[in-house]
């Protein structure tokens, strides 16, 4: 009977023990805050933001540990004007991925967007609670309550309230952003703009990679352009390899990482609007007995282009070349003013193709513009062309014809059109680079079958009129 009691307790103080191992090894929870307002119903890439939203999320949660903890809340999905619409669907201590899942399949949106008072909900639940968690908020919209939750969560940590907080802002317009980046600052996480389905599965991979188990940073990161902090996004990989340790944004600011003793790369990306490329350091190293540090410069220069024909401010499209390897790195248009870009110094090829003139090899490619941090490079060009007025009529008034374009030196077409039969059409426009050009017509409607070719001359800066008479 003895033997069988000392059995019993020491089998009990085995499992006692086996069972706070896992506990304490167990991953502090994870609380996502779910966009459920009536914006979701928003279309993007042929399907609603809400339906990208629910495959993601399930995507991401079925992709976390079995042993991690996962809380949702939802807003907005139950009442169309109810700025208290929020509603805590699964525990914080939830252990079953599928309850997520299903909630999440069963989400119609439907009302407003009440931020602040949603994280209120969740920070309440850890005070209640005295735990710690990572929450992960998702938002196609900006507070639509009157809630300020930049303000919430530094109150929150001010009381000593345990967590980690990432926004993720899924199609957001510039500048709306203010508040959730101050929100995701002062809560020590990160902000994320996703615009697409690989953007958000992209930031909820990358904030649940992050949370408030990570022991203090140990690894500063700066970011500059030409000597002012610029904000940038940074991601640490084991050296030589495509394993993620940890990432976080700068905000103007040091970024503090975690990183083990060893040697990582770096891969930092400026977010200022600009063209500037991303930078990658290969093997930093950390060290276990100090702190270490990495400033990255993104100094970059500019390239003024301006595009004009005949001496006329002119709409042309840029297209911007490395000169080392020939690939695209930057583009836009003029819109009949001066455009600047900015990149990273180096040297490069600038392209620009004149709208709406026509003519063979009418673009326009300057090679080697070299491009120095903090100056400016010009490129400026003057195109030339003439207009050709091409019309058809008859004795019974004007005629439909369709219309071809050759130049004579090369034999091919540049241009085509049509006619028509209204006198806003006929005769027909086309704005032509200077040359010989054939134009060849043929009749439609009642006089179809007929044609006519002639030869003109079009010169800078002219009109030339040709009136065929059928």
């Amino acid at each position: 009977m003895i033997n069988r009691l000392i059995l019993l307790l020491l089998t009990l103080l085995f499992v006692s023990q086996l069972y706070g191992r896992d506990t304490e090894s167990a991953p502090s929870p994870i609380v996502f805050i779910y966009d459920a307002s009536g914006s979701m119903w928003g279309d993007l890439q042929g399907k609603t933001k809400m339906q990208i939203a629910a495959k993601v999320m399930s995507k991401t949660v079925n992709a976390l540990p079995e042993n991690q903890r996962v809380g949702f809340v939802a807003y907005g999905h139950r009442q169309k004007g109810d700025c208290e619409d929020v509603e805590f669907m699964i525990d914080i201590n939830n252990a079953a991925k599928e309850n997520v899942t299903t909630a999440v399949a069963g989400i119609k949106p439907l009302g407003k967007t009440p931020l602040a008072y949603s994280a209120i909900q969740v920070i309440n639940k850890l005070r209640e609670t005295k735990q710690k968690a990572t929450i992960i908020l998702m938002t196609d919209g900006i507070e639509s309550c009157g809630g300020n939750i930049c303000e919430v969560i530094r109150a929150a940590k001010a009381e000593g309230i345990d967590f980690k907080l990432h926004i993720i802002g899924f199609g957001l317009k510039d500048g709306e952003t203010d508040q959730l980046e101050c929100a995701a600052k002062e809560g020590d996480g990160n902000y994320y703009d996703a615009d697409d389905t690989a953007g958000l599965s992209g930031a909820l991979e990358e904030a649940t990679a992050s949370t408030v188990d990570d022991p203090d940073g140990n690894f500063s990161v700066y970011t500059v352009k030409n000597g002012q902090p610029v904000d940038a996004f940074v991601r640490a990989f084991t050296a030589g390899t495509d394993d993620m340790v940890d990432t976080r944004r700068t905000y103007g600011d040091s970024a503090w990482l975690y990183l083990p003793a060893g040697k990582y790369d770096l891969v930092v990306r400026a977010l200022e609007n600009s063209d500037v490329a991303g930078i990658k350091i290969s093997g930093v190293e950390s060290y276990a007995d100090k702190k270490g540090h990495q400033t990255v410069s993104f100094d970059a220069g500019k390239i003024k282009i301006m595009a004009s024909n005949n001496d006329e401010a002119w709409d042309a499209v840029i297209n911007v070349f490395s000169s080392a390897d020939g690939k695209r790195v930057a583009g836009g248009r003029t819109y009949s003013k001066a455009v600047e870009i900015e990149l990273n110094p180096g040297s490069y090829e600038v392209e620009l193709k004149p709208l709406k003139v026509e003519g063979l090899n009418v673009n326009r490619r300057f090679k080697d513009i070299e491009v120095s941090a903090g100056q400016i490079a010009e490129v400026t060009h003057n195109f030339k062309s003439g207009i050709a007025m091409i019309g058809a009529n008859s004795s019974d008034g004007l005629v439909d014809a369709t219309v071809r374009i050759i130049d004579t030196s090369a034999g091919k077409a540049v241009a085509n059109g049509r006619t028509y039969t209204s006198e806003s059409n006929n005769p027909r426009k086309f704005i032509l680079q200077p040359g010989t050009y054939e134009v060849r017509l043929k009749a439609l409607g009642a006089h179809k079958g007929k044609t006519a070719t002639l030869t003109m001359e079009v010169k800078a800066g002219e009109q030339n009129t040709q009136i065929t008479t059928f």
